[in-house]
């Protein structure tokens, strides 16, 4: 049976209610697709945003930074928003007002916890890296203890929140189909280039399969 979150007055839309998605597959692929994040917050009553990473574990969202930084150390046990967009195309329709994109987007609410535990921020951490990267983590040399005293690892609970999708031609107002007007969609992707070796790789070091590999 298909789990969905509980729509809230924060989650559901104003307008265009047929690109909302409340059903946790949707939000789950959406979030799987995009490691690229923004984490919304407050500091003394004012807003701030910040890109990072983040990834899934089951019904919960992580991302992680430096433990100096003001906006991990504020967010811990406060209240939080965080974004992931997808752009899949322009949507050229034959007037300004009706232009668009393509897109897929997930807003997720909720308060954040701090993973305290080592082992646990350890082994979380590794599933990152091995999540965009199958294999990575076991041949990096071992974790310093200062290493994870250095990182700052944040969760939340997947429960609150909401995908949004457009896809499809544009939709003009019917008079302006007799006008012409060339009209469409400009689709957009994200590709993977050549990976580019560092230039104080030592000698013989050859690239691993999961770098030749890899892809979004």
């Amino acid at each position: 049976m298909t789990q969905t979150l509980d729509i809230t007055d924060r989650t559901r839309l104003r307008r265009s209610h047929e690109r909302g998605h409340f059903d946790r597959e949707t939000i789950n692929a959406i979030l799987d697709a995009q490691p690229m994040c923004s984490v919304g917050y407050v500091i003394d009553m004012k807003p701030y945003v910040t890109p990072t990473l983040q990834w899934r574990e089951g019904n919960h969202v992580y991302w992680h930074g430096s433990s100096a930084s003001r906006a991990l150390r504020n967010s811990r046990d406060a209240e939080v928003c965080l974004t992931v967009s997808i752009l899949d195309g322009f949507v050229m329709a034959r007037s300004g007002m009706h232009h668009s994109v393509n897109s897929r987007s997930v807003m997720l609410f909720g308060r954040a916890f701090k993973v305290e535990d080592p082992a646990e921020k350890h082994a979380k951490l590794a599933r990152f890296v091995n999540g965009l990267f199958p294999g990575r983590y076991e041949g990096l040399r071992e974790e310093h203890a200062q290493d994870l005293k250095a990182t700052t690892l944040l969760g939340m609970e997947i429960a609150e929140g909401s995908a949004k999708i457009r896809t499809g031609p544009p939709k003009d107002e019917e008079a302006d189909y007799e006008l012409p007007i060339w009209a469409g969609v400009i689709p957009v992707t994200t590709t993977v280039g050549t990976p580019e070796p560092d230039p104080r790789n030592l000698p013989g070091v050859e690239m691993p399969e999961h770098i030749r590999k890899f892809r979004l």
